[in-house]
């Protein structure tokens, strides 16, 4: 579903300092994998799951989603293609405060080539109450506690039907045992939809709800497990 070929990041800090987030990556993601990705802060991770998503340019190396080069598209196309493949869940919830969660929820859906689909806040609904926020869907963010926000991102992040959704650092927010609810959350979206996952997170007590972990240091992958 997603491969990277020899990625490599180098961010310019300078005429002469340069600093390598990520050095010479390949990687292959199946379709319906659960892949969590671990490391300390600097290890590269973020800007891993960054290049995957095709939100940074490689300095060097290939990143295809279904055999797509993702940087011979323009950016309107990989914009477009972002957003009816991709679904993303940041560290922060980013939920805009003068919407209401269930407009908050449907807003992906006015970008792309369908403005108005007429059933959006119908699947807005759906989600929310898959979510265990049916209950909520008038309210706004600022009414809502740290889970509950995280759980309508990620209800948000599900609106268009992805194929693969990248989580980064989705529960280092969170205490823990809001973290372990959303974990489970998570777990419960990819056995009944079977959606790839990629989730960048520092605790590697989350390995276990997935089908495969990788650990990153110094901007290379050091251990992976089944």
């Amino acid at each position: 579903m997603l491969t990277l070929h020899e990625v490599t990041k180098i961010y310019q800090l300078g005429k002469e300092t340069s600093v390598t987030a990520v050095r010479g990556i390949s990687l292959q993601i199946e379709r319906g994998e659960f892949i969590i990705i671990t490391g300390r802060s600097g290890s590269g991770k973020t800007t891993l799951l960054n290049l995957a998503a095709g939100l940074t340019r490689p300095t060097s190396g290939e990143v295809r989603l279904e055999g797509v080069q993702l940087w011979s598209l323009s950016d309107r196309e990989q914009s477009l293609l972002r957003n009816r493949k991709v679904g993303f869940v940041f560290q922060f919830p980013s939920l805009l405060p003068s919407l209401t969660v269930l407009d908050n929820v449907a807003l992906p859906t006015t970008f792309g080539t369908n403005h108005s689909q007429p059933s959006a806040y119908d699947r807005a609904a759906e989600l929310l109450d898959m979510v265990g926020l049916s209950d909520k869907l008038e309210a706004y963010p600022r009414q809502l506690s740290a889970g509950q926000q995280q759980r309508v991102v990620i209800a948000r992040s599900l609106i268009n039907r992805p194929e693969i959704l990248m989580a980064d650092e989705p529960t280092s927010n969170l205490d823990e045992q809001t973290e372990r609810e959303i974990m489970d959350l998570f777990r419960d979206i990819h056995t009944k939809t079977g959606i790839t996952f990629v989730l960048v997170t520092h605790t590697s007590q989350l390995v276990s709800y997935g089908t495969r972990s990788i650990e990153m240091a110094s901007g290379v992958i050091v251990k992976e497990h089944p």
